[in-house]
């Protein structure tokens, strides 16, 4: 392909740039061959030139197509290069905030310095089982690869994890580690996967230091093996260190610290346990803050320790050893502050009362004289003798801090192997995987021995590296079979060559270290002298003598010499070490006990070499002979392995999230090798298409004839025509493969087709809108010009219409003003006319007026004169009769007083007055009591007369005053009387209006009060309306409120059922895992123990905890079955009383049921006493009572008939009954007759059998105890039978009745007729007391009625507020009332109920004594009495429902029934649920023989044989649907006969006759109910792994229509090997869902539990398919939308065909509807971000966040969701209160409900196939 044909117009470049290292760029001409210019145009607008070298032609890389931008693969990218793969990078991290993408074999990981939400356990869940490619990039894809390989290759994998410090190795490391602790289970040793990961924080503390770069930075290299067993589980783990940064416990530099564990100590110093360490602040150490930066922000380094401390105790290292360790490292922190003194220039000492010299002393246990010694001296050996040499200064510094470093090396190497010993396993590794976490490459300012070490180690890995991408990619081209040839690679051999060759950088130095005078000066000469020359990978600097250069393959290093041979040697005193091993800390002791342990084999390995007397000097190996054989122990084990790579990239120096630094990002990118894979794959063919994917890419290219059938042909044409350079690619079995920049121009070709096609369409469109909108402008012309036209005619008509109402409005105005002049002058005329004449009648009425008053006036005057002259003539006349009677009086008492005088007079006075004085004296006593009550009297009198006086006093004076008055007036007094009579006149005038006016409102108060009777009447009825209304609505608010409350109070309820029951089954499942599990330990206990026991039966005695752990559950389990009615409490003033007597009310309730209880027993007691009296009575009864047993129960029989026959004709005859009674005619008329007359035939049967018994009975007790002791009772003989011979009857008669037979007949009529009689009378009664009751009842609710019309009206009559309290309290006193008298009726069902059961205990004894009377009484009979000959006729047998079974036969039956069963010959061919029928007839059976011995072992044996085919078969959906069906089904015939009225209203007479009679099973219904939820939980289980390898590739992958949707194929290289599989298609999905439902319909399954199987498996499909498409950004398009949202339509199509649309399933898809409709919905401004949060509730933030981060175009013409727009989003979500994880939890198991559904099955009727081999149970 030309250059002319890429660099063209509108083409996009790289240009190199300073700062950003590559900026875009955009060509604004076409480029032709030989210019030495590009015109270009950047990002900003700015306009360049670029200049080409005419030389070498070097045009500036071109830039990918956007379609391609952000992909998952960089190898995928069409043009390979650095800024490709920069921009890439940056486009996913800085856009997408992707931190993981793949470059071939290679995971590129950046640090985005902050915590993601992607590493909890559903994205582990989520990226388990899937190949690599099919998920986004992420470290668990690389760890199940790893895991994956193998498992299938039985190969061991490494997972190699570098990267500069800071970069995020460690975590990297973490993750991959903590991912195969999840998926795989330990084996053998519990928690061990635990334990791998509690090695972590130690490593951490020990090994970790704050650097410049990274604030956890790992300072050693850690090779991890985690082994697993043939089953792929973790059985163990070992750890490898490399290369610990010793110098840095003795040094840190700036804004740096020292090892983790030393600023945990000393936070946690103020510890009870520390104390004794002296610890302090870690500024007080100088090994602690020489770095100045002793805090990291938003790290705590006590809980640090805490978690530090933690991790030591699981992995089982004691608290002994832990103080150990905290001790030895306070004593190393106490040393760094041991000051030593210069006394001379070769001379140092140390002061024996130093503080922290007596405290390092005593916490090592060792003498402080000695220890400070040998501080500052020496000793030297000679052949002949030692001297002991004092040091300097330095040297002493020096010694002391090897001293600290060599502690600590040995303290971390001892935490290794004790890490290593927790996590060894004794159990046989069969593989391992391998992570490797060490240092990347590394360059400073200043560069030592460690980063020489280091950089030589990454040279090993990278060649390693190289190897392996070469080896890969001529595999790839192997495979598909396509010429091939070797690609060019830098080979890093010739450096490491340089550094461990002989005479390398390694051998000098060691050679340097020997050497007695060796220094790093002549090291660095001898450097200069060997290899500056001989090789080209080294170089000296121009200004220093004491350093070198070493072009690494990342670049060159400059390394400093100073150092590097005390670093190498690794020295210490030998007499510090002497000293320490005296110390009298055992642990410090043994700690160096071990190390010259190690040293002495050493020595021995040595000697047995052959070397002679080795000295301790030659025998130690130097720093780099251990890290060199260390690494190429590393290599060999790297190279025995699959390796996995992953290359950790740090973004930027400060730590900034989601920042990149592209020169930095570039550095390392050059540094880990990735460019190198880039090259390596760019120089072959980097873009792999299978044909499949090229065809539906690019079939807009070709044209509908060079379709074919054979794909394969059909992409050969079309890339022969397209691409003439046939070495632009090759055709593979399944790929084809391209060079470098060709998909992109393949991308170019389609995009230019399609931009043809939509100017085409425009083209169209735009002619087709442009002659549309003409003739509709044209449409619109001829209407406005035709309602133009018709508007100017419709004024016209107008303009007439108004002209003429104006004419006619004139002359009706002008008619009108006329009329009105007219009109007011006559009105003026008769005004003055009315006005004169009622002047002049005025006139003269008031003439006469004056003259009839003043004639009134002078009457009254005269009259009043004569008045006055009679009253003085008559006082004159009554004073002169006055005097006259004086005189005359005064004379008669003169006359008696003399007569007084006289004797004679006395005399006659006396007699009798002593008789009369005392009659007088009594008079007076009476006159005087009348006298005081008179004196009373008076003074009240006078009081009020002296009252009246002075009021009549004032009357006078003011009558005085106005006689003066009418004195001064009397002048006024004519005019007065004028004025009188006037007015007189006036008021009798007056008097008469008043009349007639009186009259009037008479009539108008009458028919007023009529209107207002009649207003009232009419007012009483609205108001009466109205308060029916008002009643009415309050009613219904009322209801409305109550359903209301009722309804939330069951939303509530049902929701805390459902919380509870979720709750309970998943504790019930974990028990259920748990027992599993112990039963599996068991068994394997017991085969280890005893290899001849094959099998562990399991007894009765493993369900005695299950039986009282369910027991305790069953009340909880029966309540929420119970409907729940919430109880309404109105808030009444009377509310507390009401509430205090209700208590009290329990309380009466308690002490009567508990009183009842004493009465029942004292009854029991009594009766059980009267029964031993009874049977003591009874004996020699036998026949007799039995009888009298029979006549009773013929009577009962007959007396039940009589009562459904009077029922019979009630119902017939009853108009008013609920029930209206059938037609005459019809059919339930006829059966009725029918019935009826059956019942007389009985009827009549039944009374002739009474009679015979009576007879007979009678006949028998006068026969057989006639001369016995029993026979005194009887009071009937024979003798006494009436004689027939003194009536009038015939001798025939007389014979018939020789025996007494008619006479005893008679005597059983008329007893018969007697019992009628008292029936007669008794329901006679009892028609009365209904009668009374009833009548009571209406008078009782017309009070009632009454009562509330009273209150009613009152109630009206108050206020609004005062209404509501009295209706309150009306309700609350109606309520009262009402429970009183449920209490009384409930109390009295409670004694009927108590009586009936009395009587039924009776009933019982007396049925069981009859029966054992008749067994022995039939054995007797069958001995004695003669056999005479009996005609047998065979009846039809009838069933009872039960399976007869011997004991022991339990094993049997449950293997052929259970275990050996194969479930689709049971389900296609016989009854739904057999099994369990079979089982529960079993049961009948063991409870009519009342053997709770068979009725236990049945139900547990049949409990352990489910559980033992679940077990084994629990991958089988048939079988376990099959045994979820059976039983459920075993369960509610458990309900269903058990007799409780709950379960027994569906069933029909015969069911309730075979109920169980003596156990109550409900323990056992709780029982077989969890039982059945496991089963569940294990069905759902099966078909989530059933349907797991279909959702994904039916849901997202495939394709209904190919090519249209416009798909693009990712290009990424699968590592995992698949074998090819026929496409999966919805279509798949659903034939196994109608599988799962048809099977589940066949087995019987309750339709209720396949609704709620149905909602989990909808919510498993849309939890996977959910969780995928959030870790697949290929996936994130608006195409897959739209077939996503095909699909779940589908999947609702499906459920309406089955009538299961309100099972709840097409709920659990709302998420995946919404996460598709996001996918297509518009995604540009602030009200499409208002529209996304109404649309999407069901999905949370970080989803929805998510979906729209990894939203990628398909199409050239669509866009990628802008950050404006996210961040707009985000601030409208902030305020949800909502989980913040990201994927759905796809193993959440929703709570299952077991509704209780009743069978139909009659138990009778069911017969036992002979496939089934159950021919020893037998049908009774």
């Amino acid at each position: 392909m030309a250059a002319s044909e890429l660099y063209a117009k509108y083409a996009r470049v790289w240009l190199p740039d300073a700062g950003e290292v590559w900026r875009s760029a955009e060509l604004i001409k076409d480029y032709t061959p030989g210019d030495l210019k590009l015109a270009l145009q950047l990002e900003d607008g700015t306009e360049v030139e670029h200049k080409i070298n005419p030389k070498t032609n070097d045009l500036p890389p071109l830039r990918n197509p956007n379609i391609l931008v952000g992909e998952n693969d960089l190898t995928a990218l069409s043009y390979l290069h650095e800024p490709a793969v920069l921009h890439n990078l940056k486009v996913r991290f800085i856009d997408s905030k992707t931190i993981y993408t793949y470059c071939g074999i290679v995971l590129v990981a950046i640090n985005p310095y902050e915590s993601l939400p992607i590493y909890e356990e559903d994205i582990i869940n989520a990226y388990c089982g899937q190949n690599m490619g099919d998920m986004d990039p992420h470290i668990f894809a690389v760890a199940e690869e790893a895991y994956k390989q193998m498992a299938r290759d039985e190969r061991n994998q490494s997972i190699i994890v570098s990267g500069e410090s800071g970069a995020g190795k460690t975590v990297s490391a973490k993750y991959a580690m903590r991912y195969f602790a999840t998926v795989s289970c330990s084996s053998g040793e519990a928690n061990i996967e635990e334990r791998v990961l509690a090695s972590n924080p130690i490593m951490e503390a020990l090994g970790n230091a704050k650097t410049t770069r990274n604030d956890n930075s790992s300072r050693f290299g850690k090779y991890i093996e985690i082994g697993f067993d043939k089953k792929h589980r973790i059985i163990g783990a070992n750890m490898r260190t490399y290369l610990l940064e010793k110098s840095r416990v003795v040094f840190q530099a700036q804004e740096e610290r020292n090892y983790h564990i030393f600023y945990q100590l000393c936070a946690s110093a103020h510890l009870p346990e520390f104390k004794a360490f002296q610890l302090g602040c870690a500024d007080d150490f100088h090994f602690t803050n020489q770095g100045q930066s002793p805090v990291i922000d938003g790290v705590d380094d006590a809980k640090g320790m805490s978690k530090t401390r933690r991790a030591f105790s699981r992995l089982g290292i004691n608290e002994s050893d832990q103080m150990s360790i905290y001790q030895i490292l306070a004593a190393i922190l106490h040393l760094s502050n041991v000051e030593v003194k210069d006394q001379s220039a070769d001379k140092s000492s140390i002061l024996l009362d130093n503080v922290h010299l007596m405290v390092f002393c005593e916490l090592m246990g060792v003498p402080s004289e000695e220890m400070a010694h040998w501080l500052c001296h020496r000793k030297l050996k000679t052949t002949t003798e030692t001297y002991v040499k004092s040091v300097s200064k330095m040297n002493a510094v020096n010694g002391r801090d090897a001293l600290a470093k060599h502690i600590y090396a040995r303290i971390f190497s001892w935490i290794v192997g004790s890490i290593n010993n927790a996590l060894r396993s004794a159990a046989k590794q069969h593989s391992f995987i391998g992570v490797l976490d060490i240092y990347g490459f590394e360059t400073f300012d200043i560069n030592s021995f460690e980063q020489f070490c280091i950089n030589y180690a990454n040279e090993k890995l990278q060649q390693q590296f190289n190897l392996h991408v070469f080896k890969l990619e001529q595999e790839e081209y192997m495979k598909e079979e396509i010429p091939w040839t070797l690609i060019d690679f830098d080979d890093n051999q010739p450096c490491i060559d340089l550094i461990e060759a002989k005479l390398g950088v390694l051998d000098l130095l060691d050679e340097e270290c020997k050497m007695p005078k060796g220094s790093d000066d002549s090291w660095a000469q001898k450097l200069y002298n060997t290899l500056l020359k001989q090789n080209a990978h080294f170089d000296k600097p121009r200004l220093s003598n004491r350093a070198f250069i070493i072009l690494h393959f990342a670049d060159k290093v400059e390394y400093q010499c100073e150092g590097f041979l005390e670093k190498n040697k690794d020295t210490v005193n030998e007499e510090h070490i002497n000293v320490l091993k005296k110390s009298q800390v055992d642990w410090l002791r043994k700690l160096f006990e071990e190390d010259e342990k190690a040293t002495s084999s050493t020595k021995k390995r040595s000697g047995v070499s052959g070397r002679a007397g080795p000295t301790p000097r030659d025998n130690k190996k130097t720093v780099g002979q251990q890290f060199r054989q260390s690494l190429q122990l590393l290599m060999d084990t790297l190279n025995a392995t699959t390796p996995h790579y992953v290359r950790c990239i740090k973004p930027n120096d400060d730590k900034s999230p989601f920042i990149m630094d592209p020169v930095r990002a570039v550095q390392q990118l050059r540094a880990c090798g990735i460019l190198e894979t880039i090259r390596i794959s760019a120089a072959g063919f980097p873009s792999r298409w299978t044909y499949q994917e090229f065809f539906s890419r690019y079939r807009v290219l070709m044209k509908q004839k060079d379709v074919l059938s054979d794909r394969k042909q059909t992409c050969r044409n079309l890339l022969e025509k397209l691409i003439k350079d046939q070495e632009k690619y090759q055709f593979g079995k399944n790929k084809i493969f391209f060079r470098a920049g060709q998909v992109a121009y393949l991308e170019k070709l389609r995009f230019d087709k399609l931009r043809n096609a939509c100017v085409r369409i425009q083209k169209t469109i735009r002619c087709w809108l442009a002659r549309k909108k003409y003739l509709r402008m044209k449409q619109s012309a001829l209407t406005i010009q035709r309602h133009v036209r018709g508007h100017q005619a419709r004024c016209y008509v107008k303009f007439l219409r108004r002209t003429r109402a104006a004419v006619v409005i004139q002359r009706n105005v002008r008619m009108w003003a006329t009329r009105r002049s007219y009109q007011q002058q006559r009105s003026a005329a008769i005004t003055i006319q009315c006005i004169l004449r009622a002047y002049m009648a005025r006139k003269q009425y008031f003439k006469l007026m004056y003259e009839q008053k003043a004639v009134i006036i002078q009457k009254w005057v005269k009259g009043w004169l004569v008045r006055r002259r009679y009253r003085r003539t008559l006082a004159a006349i009554v004073l002169l009769q006055s005097c006259v009677r004086r005189l005359r009086a005064k004379k008669e008492l003169k006359k008696l007083k003399v007569e007084a005088r006289s004797v004679e007079r006395i005399k006659k006075l006396n007699s009798g007055m002593e008789n009369k004085i005392m009659q007088l004296q009594h008079k007076i006593n009476e006159q005087q009591k009348e006298n005081r009550e008179l004196s009373e009297r008076l003074t009240v009198m006078q009081k009020t007369q002296t009252n009246e006086r002075e009021k009549q006093s004032r009357d006078i004076e003011n009558l005085r005053r106005s006689e003066q008055e009418a004195k001064s007036k009397a002048a006024t007094l004519p005019s007065l009387l004028e004025q009188l009579s006037f007015l007189q006149h006036h008021l009798e005038d007056t008097r008469r209006e008043n009349t007639q006016l009186t009259e009037q409102t008479k009539v108008y108060k009458e028919h007023t009060q009529q209107m207002v009777e009649d207003l009232n009447r009419k007012n009483t009825l609205l108001n009466s309306e109205k308060d029916e209304l008002n009643q009415t609505l309050l009613e219904q608010t009322n209801q409305l409120t109550e359903i209301k409350t009722n309804v939330e109070n069951a939303d509530q309820l049902e929701k805390d059922l459902t919380e509870e029951r979720s709750r309970y089954q998943s504790l019930l499942s974990e028990h259920l895992d748990l027992e599993e599990r112990h039963r599996d330990l068991t068994e394997e206990l017991d085969l280890s123990i005893s290899s001849s026991k094959c099998s562990h039966t399991r007894t009765d005695s493993n369900y005695s905890s299950n039986s009282s752990g369910f027991g305790q559950s069953l009340g909880s389990a029966e309540g929420e079955d119970s409907p729940i009615t919430p109880e309404e409490t109105p808030a009444a003033v009377d509310l507390p009383v009401l509430l205090k007597f209700q208590r009290r009310v329990k309380e009466l309730e308690q002490e009567k049921h508990s009183l009842w209880q004493q009465l029942d027993k004292g009854e029991e007691a009594q009766q059980e006493k009267a029964k031993e009296v009874e049977v003591q009575r009874t004996v020699g009864r036998a026949e007799l009572d039995l009888e009298t047993l029979k006549r009773q129960e013929l009577e009962s029989d007959n007396k039940k008939l009589k009562q459904d026959l009077n029922e019979l004709r009630n119902s017939l005859t009853n108009e008013n009954s609920d029930l209206a009674p059938p037609a005459a005619g019809s059919m339930s008329y006829n059966i009725l007759l029918e019935q009826l007359t059956s019942s007389n035939e009985e009827l009549d049967m039944r009374k002739e059998e009474v009679l015979l018994l009576r007879s007979h009975m009678v006949r028998q007790e006068a026969l057989k105890y006639k001369d016995s002791a029993l026979g005194e009772r009887v009071n009937l003989d024979l003798n006494d039978v009436p004689s027939f011979q003194d009536v009038d009857r015939s001798t025939d008669i007389h014979t018939l009745n020789e025996d007494g037979e008619l006479w005893l007949a008679y005597e059983g009529l008329k007893e018969t007729n007697r019992i009628v009689e008292c029936q007669m009378q008794l329901q006679h009664r009892v028609h009365n007391e209904e009668n009374r009751k009833l009548q009571e009842e209406v008078s009782r609710l017309k009070v009632e009625k009454e009562q509330q019309q009273r209150l009613l009206v009152q109630s009206l009559l108050l206020p609004e507020g005062a209404r509501i309290d009295a209706s309150l309290k009306h309700e609350i006193t109606r309520l009262t009332d009402e429970n009183l008298e449920l209490m009384k009726k409930q109390e009295q069902q409670n004694q009927t109920m108590r009586q009936l059961k009395r009587d039924l205990k009776c009933y019982i004894q007396k049925v069981e004594d009859v029966e054992a009377s008749s067994q022995q009484k039939s054995k007797t009979a069958v001995m004695t009495a003669p056999v005479r000959a009996v005609n047998i006729t065979r009846k039809e047998k009838e069933y009872r429902g039960m399976l007869e079974y011997r004991g022991g036969d339990e094993s049997r039956l449950l293997k052929n029934l259970v275990s050996d069963l194969k479930p689709r010959g049971v389900a296609v061919n016989f009854i739904p649920g057999l099994p369990a029928y079979i089982i529960f007839m079993c049961v009948r059976y063991a409870d009519n023989v009342n053997d709770d011995q068979r009725v236990s072992t049945l139900l547990n044996s049949t409990i352990s044989s489910i559980k033992g085919v679940i077990k084994r078969k629990g991958h089988d959906f048939e079988r376990v649907s099959f045994w979820l069906a059976n039983t459920c089904r075993l369960m509610h015939c458990l309900k269903q006969y058990s007799g409780d009225e709950v379960f027994i209203t569906h069933n029909t007479p015969k069911q309730n006759e075979q109920c169980l009679a003596n156990f109550e099973l409900s323990e056992y219904q709780q029982v077989f109910g969890d039982l059945a939820i496991q089963i569940y939980r294990q069905l759902i289980k099966c078909t989530e792994n059933n349907l797991q390898p279909l959702i994904v590739a039916s849901m997202l992958e495939h394709e209904t229509i190919q090519g249209i949707l416009g798909s693009k194929p990712t290009g990424l290289r699968k590592r995992s090997s698949s074998s090819s599989e026929a496409a999966v298609t919805v279509e798949v999905l659903l034939q196994r869902l109608g599988l799962f439902y048809t099977t589940m319909c066949q087995h019987g399954m309750d339709l209720e539990l396949i609704k709620q199987l149905v909602k989990q498996q909808f919510y498993i499909i849309c939890a996977v398919t959910l969780n995928n498409l959030l870790l697949r950004k290929e996936m994130c398009s608006w195409s897959k939308g739209l077939q996503i949202r095909y699909n779940v339509w589908q999947l609702e199509e499906w459920l309406a065909e089955r009538e299961m649309a309100d099972c709840g399933a097409k709920e659990t898809l709302e998420p995946l509807v919404q996460a598709a409709q996001l996918l297509q919905i518009k995604k540009k401004t602030e009200e499409d971000a208002q529209a996304i949060c109404v649309m999407c509730t069901a999905l949370t933030t970080a989803q929805i966040v998510k979906l729209l981060t990894l939203y990628t175009p398909v199409i050239e013409f669509e866009e990628r969701v802008s950050s404006t727009f996210l961040t707009t989003l985000n601030n409208l979500l902030k305020d949800r209160d909502e989980s913040s994880t990201l994927m759905m939890d796809a193993k959440k198991i929703f709570s299952v409900s077991l509704p209780f559904t009743p069978s139909s099955v009659a138990l009778e009727t069911i017969q036992i196939p002979a496939s089934l081999n159950l021919g020893f149970l037998a049908r009774i």
